[in-house]
């Protein structure tokens, strides 16, 4: 194993899955699977004793799952990134699975090559979003929101606006709060979205350079550490991509 290999280690508690991942990223020059585990406690323990780049966490594993798993990884000294594997089915895992520290999460249905990419992505620090994934998020994370809105306010009168109008204030006042621009905000409702910066640039017109220097701004601002913890702050102060 060459010393600058990138190395994975491989949570699920299937083994035909994990021996379908391996063979795919260690098909990628420079990719080594180096350990794995059929379920959270081991991937923790497989994490501490190989000390790898990337641990691949599957949401559903008997025992502790992958959610627990992330959360104990995320709180160890100089984690690796974690990438969890989800399917359609977990809809109510995923905005756990950001809040529990992940730096992204893929469908298992995705393409060999996106799952390459996934790695590598998160291997260099960056956060990823699948957008069929975010999708999904989105809805449940604006049905939330969009049903607190709605709740009766003992403290205001019908005149003072509706359900809709209380979720736009309450965003507007954390833009505000926080300092955002109008630029940077509408970055960030791009990002809730779940485009890439080369997307958001073909959005907006304007080069990926630029794109970077908006995204970092934000994360400054808004005091999180990725582009998918931003996305919970904005899921959880009503800003969406609508609104």
């Amino acid at each position: 194993m060459a010393a600058d290999d990138l190395t994975i280690v491989l949570a699920d508690d299937q083994d035909l899955v994990r021996a379908g991942f391996r063979v795919i990223l260690e098909s990628e020059p420079g990719f080594r699977v180096v350990g794995e585990a059929a379920d959270g406690a081991a991937a923790v323990d497989a994490v501490v004793a190989l000390r790898p780049d990337v641990v691949c966490l599957d949401v559903q594993m008997p025992g502790v799952d992958g959610l627990e798993a992330a959360r104990r990884i995320a709180a160890l000294p100089d984690p690796p990134a974690v990438l969890v594997l989800t399917t359609f089915d977990d809809d109510g895992a995923l905005f756990a699975a950001l809040e529990a520290g992940a730096s992204g999460f893929l469908l298992k249905n995705a393409s060999p090559e996106r799952l390459i990419d996934a790695v590598r992505t998160v291997a260099a620090g960056d956060a990823l979003l699948d957008p069929d994934v975010t999708r999904r998020v989105i809805s449940r994370a604006t049905a939330t929101t969009a049903a607190a809105a709605h709740a009766p306010d003992p403290v205001r009168t019908p005149a003072t606006g509706t359900g809709s109008d209380r979720a736009t204030d309450t965003g507007a006042a954390a833009i505000a709060a926080v300092g955002l621009t109008e630029r940077e905000t509408e970055v960030l409702r791009l990002l809730a979205r779940g485009l890439s910066n080369a997307e958001i640039a073909r959005t907006l017109y304007v080069g990926e350079a630029t794109v970077k220097t908006h995204v970092s701004n934000v994360l400054q601002k808004t005091g999180v550490r990725d582009r998918i913890q931003a996305v919970v702050w904005a899921f959880e102060r009503g800003i969406t991509a609508s609104s």
